[in-house]
């Protein structure tokens, strides 16, 4: 077992599932939403990002490209989230909603990143 390819898949994974448990709820309810798994969203996203670089194949700038997207919109989630907080009229609804819908392009993102490890993955022969 490549140790590389373990921890590399596990960033994958962890990113998409730490992102769907942050969208998963009413799109509207704040207290369904917590922010910390947003951040923790980003932190591992932001992972798999780094680990995604130096790979030259086609599959590999596909990737690159699934979480550079992932990335962006969720950095883009939180920013609107801070800026709502700190400078705005503070969480509403719509907020709220604009920070899930964001996140839940940044899972579908994760989940066509996953769907390509698992078709690279099973392309390899022993």
């Amino acid at each position: 077992m490549n140790l590389e390819k373990v921890v590399f898949g596990f960033f994958i994974v962890m990113a998409m599932t730490l992102n769907f448990g942050y969208f998963i709820g009413d799109l509207t309810d704040v207290t369904q939403h917590n922010v910390y798994e947003l951040y923790a969203a980003i932190v591992v996203n932001l992972i798999a990002t780094v680990l995604k670089f130096g790979d030259r194949t086609q599959v590999g700038a596909l990737h690159l490209a699934t979480s550079l997207v992932a990335d962006l919109q969720l950095i883009v989630g939180a920013i609107v989230l801070a800026y709502a907080v700190h400078v705005g009229v503070g969480i509403t609804p719509s907020t709220v909603a604009s920070v899930v819908s964001l996140s839940g392009g940044a899972l579908l993102a994760n989940v066509v990143s996953v769907v390509l490890l698992i078709i690279e993955t099973s392309q390899l022969r022993r």
